[in-house]
């Protein structure tokens, strides 16, 4: 009797998969996304780390300074959220939670996102206050941040609701 109901739920979602092979779909789709944005945190973290040990550092009036330090706390907070899922999964692998692990490291790398939006946005407004000492540098920032927003979740979301999911 639950066999029908089965394939109808297969259906639905388009594919012909267990719970388990969708599960191991969605990781390895997971693990691609998060390795793109993995490296551009970490490169950009890595970069921000060695602003402090140059000399124009101490330069920086105590404005610049506190958007340095925000820039590298937030830089810090999207590189855990976006290397949280290979911890998840070393932790929780042989313990059959993989549809629950899948789900909490999409939620993880949607959060890690959200803050990598917010480190190179920050790193930017500082590049910018430094390169042209003036206001114009947060009306330069704003649309950019606008623009990494549309991007990154206007447009999905408005596709999936475009689509009827």
């Amino acid at each position: 009797m639950t066999e029908p109901v089965r394939e109808d739920a297969h259906r639905r979602r388009g594919r012909d998969e267990s719970e388990d092979e969708r599960a191991d779909r969605l990781w390895a789709e997971l693990l691609q996304e998060v390795r793109v944005a993995q490296t551009g945190v970490q490169i950009l973290f890595g970069f921000l780390l060695t602003v402090v040990f140059q000399p124009r550092f101490t330069e920086l009036g105590p404005v610049d300074r506190n958007i340095y330090v925000i820039t590298v706390l937030l830089g810090a907070a999207a590189t855990g959220a976006l290397v949280g899922p290979v911890a998840l999964h070393r932790m929780l692998t042989g313990h059959r939670m993989k549809p629950r692990t899948v789900d909490l490291a999409s939620r993880l790398t949607v959060i890690g996102l959200v803050l990598l939006l917010c480190t190179m946005a920050a790193a930017l407004l500082l590049v910018l206050r430094v390169a042209l000492h003036n206001p114009l540098a947060v009306w330069l920032v704003v649309p950019m941040a606008l623009w990494f927003v549309l991007c990154w979740f206007v447009l999905p979301l408005w596709i999936r609701l475009r689509n009827g999911r």
